[in-house]
């Protein structure tokens, strides 16, 4: 991973599809000391219980044979609702004035998702984007890997 420069009083997101740790750097930008200011969680329920609708059927062009839709990815589609969730928080969070830099760390996917409901007053914001995921980690690691 590349060397960081995370200044003092910098905001972290941490996340992925499920959760998202918002940390606040104490130190200096080269002995970093991340603390949790917030955690956010939403519940993971099981396929069965986001959607048991069977796939959708279409007439092929010949108007006798039907084919298969591929069917929705609902948990894709609820981490993609739940990165816009995180883009709105961090929006307010902007807007209060609760940090001027951000660093993003998530998953690429979730870094896509996150990029695509970021409000441009956030995006002036971002110093940097690493794409891994941490958020299973505990505080420590994660302030080893971004030092």
């Amino acid at each position: 991973m590349e060397q960081l420069n995370i200044p003092a009083n910098a905001m972290v997101m941490v996340g992925d599809g499920r959760k998202a740790l918002f940390l606040r750097n104490r130190g200096t930008p080269r002995s970093l000391d991340l603390v949790v200011e917030r955690e956010f969680e939403h519940s993971d329920p099981p396929t069965r219980e986001l959607g048991t609708d069977r796939p959708g059927r279409k007439p092929a062009s010949d108007g006798v044979s039907h084919s298969a839709i591929e069917e929705v990815d609902r948990h894709q589609q609820a981490e993609q609702r739940f990165a816009k969730v995180v883009a709105d928080m961090l929006y307010r969070m902007s807007h209060a004035q609760e940090f001027h830099d951000l660093v993003l760390v998530a998953p690429p996917r979730m870094l896509g998702d996150l990029r695509a409901a970021l409000h441009p007053e956030v995006t002036r914001h971002v110093l940097a984007e690493v794409a891994k995921d941490l958020t299973s980690m505990p505080v420590p690691e994660i302030n080893r890997l971004l030092s």
